[in-house]
């Protein structure tokens, strides 16, 4: 479970920029929010608010990257390629800086990296201790001087000291180590998040690619597409049901390929019809691509990383996405939803501790910040109102 990350000369984000989903105890508790190990709040929902072009795809894109290098950067990058990560026009000659922080199989950890484009700078694991304090589980530093790697490992995180002075400069220890099945990183490898960003932005897959590839994730989950259709069915978009089919292709190499067509099922007068679904309304088809990436999280606990989530949907359809998140029934495992959007409404619907709202200075540096940060906000307060009038910050500037 997700509790902080913090962010620094990344993309838009110079300064450092601290992203919290943890409460303060004096809040309400709901089901909006979950138990941490230790005893603690931490909210299912955060929403990032602001104006076009304010970087909060930045600070969702960091998460993305974070969750890709530890789990594959060592498939995904040859041994000469550049790391993909970009230092704000201020920090060209600086080091991007993230750290994050969450629960995991009774513990909490902390993960710290630092990195060029050239090559990771330092990365370390720790683990919080009964005094409260977080004690290394490796460390890894960048020698000048050396031209190689200072390593530091504990005794539970069983990798060949041999084996690690040999990863490669542009990929995550724990990456390499869950190759050679060392345990510890193989479950870190396998933390359960999923988002509509990768490590270098949103997915360049068209709308047709987006909808075939959640059709095979629905073939691969039954369960999970009875789910979609029960839902989309609710949502009462004018379909009786979809269907997934199988259909086999030869390629020009004389390989036979399978695509999953998903199709909309109409019932008129008692009589069934069906229609491609990248035929259907957007609106239609963002849902059935979503809903393949939340539901999974939604049964097994986890992550969802989503940019822009009311894109092409009705506002009341994005409140029903959210209740998915908050409702203990169809959330029992407290998976967390971190979003953007300029769905305002929300405002009205989530604490103002689960809102974030992000702005450029006139340096163009992202900064964010937490509304119940902002001084004078109250619990009964119209914030909806109130940030469209510009109380908070946060808005477009057109004049």
């Amino acid at each position: 479970m997700l509790r902080r990350i913090n962010i620094q000369n990344f993309y838009s984000i110079y300064e450092p920029v601290e992203i919290s989903l943890m409460l303060h105890a004096n809040v309400a508790i709901d089901y909006r929010s979950a138990p941490t190990i230790d005893n603690k709040r931490v909210s299912k929902l955060l929403a990032l608010i602001g104006a076009n072009g304010s970087g909060k795809t930045n600070i969702l894109r960091a998460l993305a990257f974070v969750h890709w290098f530890i789990g594959f950067s060592f498939t995904h990058l040859q041994p000469d390629e550049k790391l993909p990560v970009t230092p704000h026009f201020s920090g060209q000659n600086e080091p991007t800086t993230l750290e994050v922080e969450f629960d995991y199989k009774n513990h909490v950890w902390r993960y710290d990296l630092m990195l060029n484009t050239q090559r990771v700078l330092h990365e370390s694991l720790h683990r919080r201790n009964h005094n409260n304090r977080f004690i290394y589980i490796f460390k890894r530093d960048w020698n000048n001087t050396e031209h190689s790697y200072d390593i530091r490992m504990k005794e539970e995180f069983d990798f060949s000291a041999k084996e690690a002075q040999k990863v490669r400069e542009n990929t995550s220890l724990i990456a390499t180590a869950a190759q050679y099945n060392q345990p510890l990183a193989r479950s870190m490898t396998r933390l359960n998040m999923t988002s509509n960003l990768t490590e270098m932005g949103r997915y360049s897959f068209s709308a047709i690619e987006q909808i075939l590839d959640a059709a095979k994730r629905y073939h691969e989950q039954a369960d999970t597409q009875q789910t979609m259709q029960d839902l989309l069915n609710e949502w009462d978009l004018g379909l009786s049901g979809i269907s997934v089919k199988a259909n086999k292709h030869t390629n020009k190499k004389g390989q036979e390929q399978t695509f999953y067509i998903p199709y909309g099922q109409h019932e008129i007068n008692g009589k069934q019809h069906e229609l491609p679904l990248y035929d259907e309304s957007s609106g239609t088809q963002t849902a059935f691509t979503l809903l393949s990436r939340l539901l999974p999280i939604l049964k097994s606990g986890g992550l969802a990383v989503i940019d822009e989530m009311e894109s092409d949907l009705h506002p009341h359809m994005l409140e029903e996405l959210i209740d998915l998140f908050i409702s203990p029934e169809t959330n029992p495992h407290n998976a967390q939803l971190v979003f953007s959007t300029h769905s305002h409404a929300l405002l009205n619907t989530l604490l103002k501790q689960q809102i974030v709202l992000v702005e450029k200075d006139d340096e163009l540096n992202t900064d964010a910040y937490r509304l119940d940060d902002v001084k004078g906000v109250r619990a009964d307060d119209n914030i909806y109102a109130k940030y469209l009038a510009g109380a908070y910050g946060a808005i477009p500037n057109l004049s």
